[in-house]
C-alpha cells in the first residue's frame, strides 16, 4: 500500500463557522490554528498548504482572563524617533475587535511564505453576521 502525498491540486478544503462569544481568546486561537494549519487532516504535511476555510463571528465577544483588558498592551514602530505606539488590549477590542483575533492566530502559524497563505484563510467578524452562505459553512465545535 502506497502513502497517499498531498499536493496543492489535490487539496478539499471546507469551510467552518467558529462562533467566539464566551470563548477564551488563547484556547480559541489555537483551535482555529490547528485548522488552518490542516492538523485536523489525516493528510496532514508540514510543506503543504491543507487547512480549511475559518470564518469567525462575534469577535468583539470574545473574553479574557485576569488583568489582561488593562495589562496586555500591543506595540507598533514606524520607524521614527518617538514613532511606538501601544494600545490596551481594552481599546483594541473596542476599537477592532478583529485585530486581536488575527494578531493571536498569526502567532500561532509559521514566520514564512506557508504561514501567510493560511492566514488569507481566516475571516473575521465583529458581529454576527458574515457574507460567506454561499460556501455554505459548517459549524466547527471547539
Amino acid at each position: 500500500m502506497k502513502t497517499q502525498q498531498v499536493t496543492k491540486q489535490t487539496v478539499q478544503r471546507r469551510w467552518y463557522v467558529v462562533d467566539a462569544q464566551g470563548k477564551t481568546l488563547g484556547r480559541l486561537a489555537t483551535q482555529v490554528a490547528r485548522v488552518l494549519r490542516g492538523k485536523h487532516k489525516p493528510s496532514y504535511s508540514t510543506s503543504v498548504d491543507n487547512g480549511d476555510f475559518v470564518i469567525i463571528i462575534n469577535a468583539e465577544k470574545v473574553q479574557v482572563t485576569g488583568a489582561k483588558l488593562e495589562t496586555k498592551q500591543y506595540y507598533s514602530y514606524s520607524g521614527h524617533l518617538g514613532g511606538l505606539r501601544s494600545v490596551s488590549l481594552g481599546e483594541q477590542l473596542r476599537s477592532h475587535p478583529d485585530r486581536v483575533l488575527r494578531h493571536a492566530i498569526r502567532g500561532m502559524l509559521p514566520k514564512n511564505r506557508l504561514g501567510r497563505q493560511m492566514v488569507e484563510k481566516l475571516k473575521i467578524y465583529a458581529g454576527p453576521k458574515h457574507p460567506h452562505a454561499a460556501q455554505k459553512p459548517e459549524l466547527l465545535e471547539l
